[in-house]
This record gives C-alpha cells, sequence and structure tokens, in this order.
C-alpha cells in the first residue's frame, strides 16, 4: 500500500515538472513577428495575429514609410480634439510588429475624450503647448499632471485617460503603443452610443439619474 502511494506521488510530481517545463508562451502584448515583416494585406482576411502578408515580390520601400501624422488634425469638434490614429489600417507596415502611433492635437481648452486601450500601454511626449494629463485607475484615484514641452508620459494597459489643453496654444502630442491595434473604448460613446443601446434602466441608476437624463445624454450621441 505505502508502494502504491509512493508511486502515484511520484507519477504527480512528473506530470507537475512536465506541466511546468512546456513551452507555454505568455504574451501581454502584440505575439513576436517570426519573420522579418509581414506588411499587411488589408483585403485578406483579418486573423487574431494580424493581416496575412503581402507578397514579398510586391513589397516596395514606401511600405516602411507612412505619411499620415504629418498634417494637422481638425479640432472644429465638441471636444476640440483630434486623434490621428497610425494602426496597421492605416499603415499596413505595422503588421505583426506590436507598435503603433497617434498623434494627438488639441485645441485651446479642447480635451480628449476619456478612454482606455484594451490591449496596450501608451507612451507619448508632448511636441508643443500644455496638456494636464489624467490617469483614472481601478481604484477610482485619479493620477493628473501637467505635461510640458518634451516631458514624456506613460498610461498603463486597460486604464481610463484623458489630456486637457490648459495652455493658450494649441497642444500636440505623440503617442506609441505596443500593439498594432490597441483599440481605444471612448467611455462616453461606449456607454451612451452603443449599438443596440444600453437599457435605459441601466445607465439611469448606474449614473444615478432621471430618464429624462439619460434620454438627453443618447440624443448627442444618435448617430
Amino acid at each position: 500500500m505505502a508502494a502504491n502511494i509512493i508511486l502515484l506521488s511520484i507519477s504527480l510530481f512528473m506530470i507537475l515538472l512536465q506541466l511546468l517545463l512546456l513551452p507555454i508562451p505568455c504574451h501581454s502584448t502584440d505575439p513576436d513577428p517570426l519573420q522579418d515583416f509581414c506588411i499587411a494585406d488589408l483585403l485578406g482576411t483579418f486573423s487574431v495575429n494580424g493581416f496575412p502578408c503581402k507578397p514579398a515580390s510586391n513589397v516596395t520601400s514606401d511600405d516602411f514609410v507612412y505619411s499620415g501624422l504629418v498634417n494637422v488634425g481638425n479640432t472644429s469638434n465638441y471636444l476640440g480634439s483630434y486623434l490621428n490614429l497610425a494602426n496597421v489600417f492605416a499603415f499596413p507596415g505595422l503588421n505583426t510588429l506590436g507598435v503603433s502611433m497617434t498623434r494627438i492635437d488639441i485645441a485651446v481648452g479642447g480635451v480628449t475624450n476619456p478612454h482606455w486601450h484594451p490591449r496596450a500601454t501608451e507612451c507619448g511626449v508632448l511636441i508643443q503647448g500644455t496638456v494636464l494629463l489624467g490617469i483614472i485607475t481601478s481604484g477610482n484615484v485619479v493620477y493628473s499632471r501637467n505635461v510640458s514641452v518634451g516631458e514624456m508620459y506613460v498610461v498603463p494597459r486597460g486604464l481610463v485617460h484623458f489630456h486637457l489643453n490648459v495652455g493658450n496654444e494649441p497642444a500636440l502630442a505623440f503617442s506609441a503603443a505596443n500593439s498594432q491595434l490597441p483599440g481605444t473604448v471612448n467611455v462616453a460613446q461606449n456607454m451612451f452610443g452603443s449599438t443596440p443601446s444600453v437599457p435605459d434602466q441601466v445607465l439611469a441608476k448606474a449614473f444615478q439619474v432621471d430618464q429624462s437624463v439619460v434620454d438627453q445624454i443618447k440624443s448627442k450621441f444618435a448617430s
């Protein structure tokens, strides 16, 4: 009996050891590429790991350069800001590389929609103006600080954040993300402009407001 228990214990130990030694991939960001490059074929079927590769014979030097961040964003909207996303959809050369960038233009007094990125950490640098950066933790703590020209900032993955132009000139920042497609979830749009819509009873109770207030806010996001 004792021998059987010992053999069983040894067997269980060996199984556990084998499981620990298995090369199980663990990625907090996009998976590493398995080739030099993979320029996205945007007409192909999107998969978990990105788009299929454009044939190498059709790749040119232009596939490695993107000019879309040169132009000033149009900030004549209710937020007074514009985010120019340079992800894999805009710049196919980013496919499988796990990086992307965003140009952030903010008019005087403008703000970026409070939002979060489900698949990436954001790291940026302010080029012009003065911006109040706000980061909200899962414990509902707000960390905010004025960011000056040349200063770098970081927003941990999954945390709600915003940029408010507190200066007297247009602000400009460039941010990078460790994903080719970080995703952007705008909190207000997500709650009040989703399709199909979030039930009014849920919104009224969650925000502790009357139905009329919910209707008013929803009307602002009606397409």
